[in-house]
């Protein structure tokens, strides 16, 4: 073979190599630019599935807050008599929407309304904290007093127990639904012992302390019968505040005896009406119609921060689809 055909079919493969260099380029550019365009779509899906979150998220709030301002908005512009509502519903403690701060709040705001009919303290609660509700309790003799001419009513829905039920008897008169529960005048120092099972896991309570009785009724040692017996006085005593403050509010009108009263049980309003720790069977909206003659009702308990507010009506939101998506009802 000659040098010139030796070139050429070098040239001739060098050419073919070239080729298909080239052609892998091309399918290499194809590749990347296909996995760009689809990186960019999937980026595009996914930025506007967030997008439509937010909106979503902005809708609910702004009509959260729409519906706020209208009724704000259509209490204050009613310049007629009105009854007032200060809400306690859960547990009275000191965080919380149902501390005394937040209560007391709404109490001087409703009392300070030159419109204000009557206030009614509406009360859904098993109870809480002694402090908390003997401060709430307190404040309502003190505006009563203040304000001679506007009468203040508690009205009971589910439940109005312990707490609730010391903050319910500072009102003039207390009504429930025929259901509602009622009463637990009583006190309750939550409890439980773990020696024995820290003995069966080899465990041991090294707790230091520099007074004999700092580790108070501490659930990792024995129960020291001093300090149970100091316990109980200190519940007692509460317990005695607690019957004092009912049997001053309530007077004449308690148709029983102490132990069967203030013994820590309950009743149902029919039977609470009976046994004097209630005057009458009425829900607010009676309460309003009936006795203050001031239909319009206006809530003045103090305002739940907009975020919590937020947070809780999502929340029931959800609830509400996911108990409906499992078909469940009450009926």
């Amino acid at each position: 073979m000659s040098d010139n055909e030796t070139d050429q079919r070098l040239q001739r493969l060098l050419t073919a190599l070239e080729d298909n260099r080239m052609q892998e380029r091309v399918a290499m550019q194809r590749i990347v630019g296909d996995s760009l365009r689809e990186q960019k779509r999937a980026r595009w899906g996914k930025n506007l599935f967030r997008l439509f979150i937010a909106l979503y998220l902005l809708v609910f709030l702004a009509l959260s807050i729409k519906d706020d301002l209208l009724a704000d908005a259509e209490s204050l512009s009613d310049a007629d008599k009105h009854t007032a509502v200060v809400r306690i519903d859960g547990a009275i403690l000191p965080d919380g929407q149902n501390s005394a701060e937040k209560v007391i709040e709404g109490l001087r705001a409703a009392f300070k309304d030159k419109q204000t009919s009557a206030v009614v303290v509406q009360i859904n609660s098993p109870g809480g904290s002694a402090v908390q509700s003997g401060m709430v309790h307190d404040e309502i003799r003190r505006l009563r007093a203040k304000y001679e001419k506007i009468p203040v009513y508690a009205a009971l829905e589910d439940m109005c127990a312990s707490g609730g039920y010391y903050i319910a008897s500072a009102a003039d008169q207390i009504y429930a639904d025929k259901a509602t529960l009622v009463g637990s005048v009583g006190v309750v120092m939550p409890g439980m012992g773990f020696t024995e099972a820290l003995q069966k896991l080899g465990l041991e309570d090294r707790t230091l302390t520099s007074g004999t009785h700092k580790a108070f009724l501490s659930p990792m040692q024995p129960v020291d019968e001093t300090e149970r017996a100091h316990a109980k006085k200190l519940l007692s005593v509460i317990h005695g505040q607690f019957i004092e403050v009912i049997k001053r509010a309530r007077g004449e009108r308690l148709k029983a005896d102490d132990d069967t009263l203030f013994n820590g049980l309950f009743w149902t309003g029919e039977q609470a009406l009976e046994l004097g720790l209630i005057d009458g069977l009425a829900s607010l909206e009676a309460i309003a119609r009936d006795k203050v003659k001031a239909e319009d009702i206006v809530d003045y308990s103090s305002e739940e921060p907009l975020f919590d507010r937020f947070a809780r009506r999502m929340g029931a939101s959800a609830s509400s689809a996911l108990w409906n998506g499992m078909g469940l009802q009450l009926r």
